[in-house]
């Protein structure tokens, strides 16, 4: 009897012992997920600062800065930041004018007013729209879209920031609904139910309760929608013209950050010149310009999550 509890005593220790070491093992593999991502975010942030250090050696900090030419690529070189990035800045306007209000309105319907089945044949489809490569999506800005809008602006340029705003609006559109709609149908019933007992409609209840209550999800949605806009490269590269231009007229061809790092990239520059550390000056722009909305949205989201 004493050697059968012995042996049941040992079998569950040694049971305890092994789920504790698979335990520990899972500990360990989700550690290293999460410091492989923390070390491959550190990694990039030191290469930008490390070799724009190297470029701002050659170039002033002011000039970077206040000049309003782009030519980096000349014997006549300029440096100015600021004709990348109006380009980045009017682009990102113009999709995230189309890309927010229309995301914002599929999410409302799709969490309050959709029918089962129509929510599951609509959310697949924007999943589709989201996962087309962007490369079709800037022919089709340059081959349907422009052709379109010049009937309407018989002026406008064939290569032009407005059609590749649009139409980067119209790719944007499926991230900010689906994770929009996720945050308003988190919201719990019983806020819809003790609107409803109020005397409020449908619509009432979607604008008044439903979207204050799950500011904070959709706050993040327009963040990553912001960021994908920001980020976006080939839309703008064959819809937009990639010339430096400093401008903040849509209708006007412009190069962005982003298509300026691919034109440098696949070209013949030698690795360590003045025009080659360009890129990463631009990247570590962009990073800070990201970085800023990303700062921006999180003090949005605690500020409406604290009043509601």
């Amino acid at each position: 009897m004493s050697t059968t509890t012995e042996f049941l005593v040992s079998e569950r220790l040694a049971r305890r012992n092994s789920r504790r070491l698979a335990e520990r093992l899972i500990e360990a593999v989700l550690f290293a997920a999460a410091a492989t991502s923390i070390f491959v975010t550190v990694g990039i942030v030191y290469i930008l600062v490390t070799e724009s250090i190297v470029f701002f050696r050659h170039v002033s900090l002011i000039d970077f800065l206040t000049d309003t030419q782009w030519t980096p690529l000349f014997d006549d070189a300029h440096f100015g930041i600021m004709v990348l990035l109006s380009g980045t800045a009017v682009s990102s306007i113009v999709a995230l004018g189309i890309a927010i209000p229309l995301g914002t309105t599929i999410a409302i319907y799709l969490s309050e007013f959709a029918s089962a089945r129509m929510r599951e044949i609509a959310k697949p489809i924007l999943e589709l729209l989201s996962g087309m490569p962007t490369v079709v999506f800037g022919y089709f800005a340059l081959i349907f879209v422009t052709p379109l809008l010049q009937r309407v602006i018989p002026d406008l340029s064939g290569f032009n920031l407005l059609s590749a705003g649009l139409v980067m609006g119209i790719m944007i559109v499926p991230i900010i609904s689906s994770i929009s709609e996720d945050a308003m149908r988190a919201v719990p019933m019983a806020l819809r139910e003790g609107s409803y007992a109020m005397g409020a409609t449908r619509l009432q209840t979607a604008l008044q309760i439903v979207i204050p209550a799950a500011v904070s999800g959709i706050a993040s949605a327009y963040i990553l929608g912001i960021a994908r806009a920001v980020g976006e490269t080939m839309i703008l590269s064959i819809a937009a013209g990639m010339q430096p231009n400093l401008t903040w007229d849509p209708r006007e061809p412009a190069a962005t950050i982003t298509a300026f790092i691919v034109q440098v990239a696949l070209g013949d520059l030698p690795h360590g010149s003045v025009g080659y550390q360009t890129i990463f000056a631009a990247g570590l722009t962009l990073m800070l310009f990201t970085l800023s909305f990303n700062i921006l949205g999180f003090w949005l989201q605690r500020r409406y999550r604290e009043r509601y």
